[in-house]
């Protein structure tokens, strides 16, 4: 590969990884080409952008980027697939589900919600993080649920107190 072809390349992998918000690193040696299209229409659907890339180009994509991906790298040995995303959990649960019978897309590393997962035995947490905006409506939705009990208590009540000088005015 050229050197100008590299530096596209490293270009194009920086800019994704700025462009979303969440990315896993995984394992797809053993897929044949048959599986490795079906995955890739997979991702297609759900929303997930799959890329092959070179860890040494990957590493010098990170390197350009303000962040520190350092942590990652131990992850960066053998063949390497990107899977970009917008939704953190996505691509945990789709490689979780594809690798039921064969284990493969394996997951090296992820960098969920600015923190870094190392290890195909983070899956099962990734799995189950909830975005920035889902914690933030559970939260909404803690803090409005004593309110709506009060709010309906003093209906009820006021009906209640309502019905009882009804029924008094209207007596003799």
């Amino acid at each position: 590969m050229k050197k100008e072809d590299k530096s596209l390349v490293i270009a194009n992998i920086a800019s994704l990884v700025q462009e979303y918000s969440h990315f896993y690193v995984t394992d797809i040696t053993a897929l044949n080409s048959e599986k490795t299209s079906a995955l890739r229409r997979r991702c297609y659907k759900d929303g997930i952008k799959l890329m092959v890339v070179k860890n040494t180009l990957l590493i010098k994509a990170l390197d350009s980027l303000e962040t520190d991906y350092s942590a990652l790298y131990p992850a960066l040995k053998g063949n390497t697939a990107l899977m970009f995303c917008n939704t953190g959990n996505v691509p945990a649960k789709l490689i979780k589900e594809e690798g039921k019978e064969t284990g493969i897309p394996a997951l090296k590393a992820a960098c969920v919600e600015e923190c870094f997962y190392l290890g195909p035995d983070q899956l099962e947490t990734l799995v189950h993080v909830k975005s920035k905006n889902d914690l933030i409506a559970d939260v909404v939705a803690l803090l409005q649920s004593p309110a709506k009990n009060v709010v309906s208590a003093l209906q009820s009540g006021g009906q209640t107190l309502h019905g009882v000088l009804k029924t008094l005015g209207e007596r003799e």
